[in-house]
């Protein structure tokens, strides 16, 4: 059966209450991976995967998933500052159905607005190269997403 697609807060109760999270953040070329702790307390960066096919992305997704048992993922949603959804929204969204039907985690949507620009300023601001900045952003922008996704979950658990 293919995973539930919903938006984040809707996909945690399908979660179990303790269990890493992988948090994605995809770009055209690369995909930011992060992962929590199994508190759901901490987002750490594990790895920017190169882009190639869908098949092998997936595969090293999924694979990095079992390597942290993981309960499920957190996909950064680019919603467009008016809210609406454009075609970088739809090509995520795609992807997400993709994955889902290669695994059987929930995977949660969360609005990524601004989170490459504001990894990008905090980059710039400690006085990060442009080259070491492109080949980190992806990995540190999923921290970010998947950081933000935690922070939100744990205000839902203590009301």
């Amino acid at each position: 059966m293919p995973a539930l697609i919903l938006p984040l807060v809707d996909a945690a109760t399908h979660w179990p209450a303790r269990g890493a999270l992988v948090g994605l953040d995809l770009g055209t070329k690369t995909i930011g991976v992060a992962v929590s702790d199994p508190d759901r307390r901490l987002a750490t960066g594990v790895e920017t995967v190169q882009r190639t096919q869908f098949k092998r992305d997936a595969a090293r997704l999924l694979a990095i998933a079992a390597e942290r048992k993981a309960t499920g993922f957190v996909l950064g949603l680019p919603i467009n500052m008016d809210g609406s959804e454009g075609p970088r929204a739809q090509s995520t969204r795609a992807f997400a159905r993709n994955l889902a039907g290669l695994t059987a985690l929930p995977i949660g949507l969360w609005d990524e607005r601004l989170s490459t620009a504001a990894v990008e300023r905090e980059l710039i601001g400690m006085d990060v190269s442009r080259a070491k900045r492109a080949e980190v952003i992806d990995e540190h922008a999923a921290i970010f997403i998947l950081q933000g996704a935690l922070d939100r979950l744990a205000n839902l658990r203590t009301g």
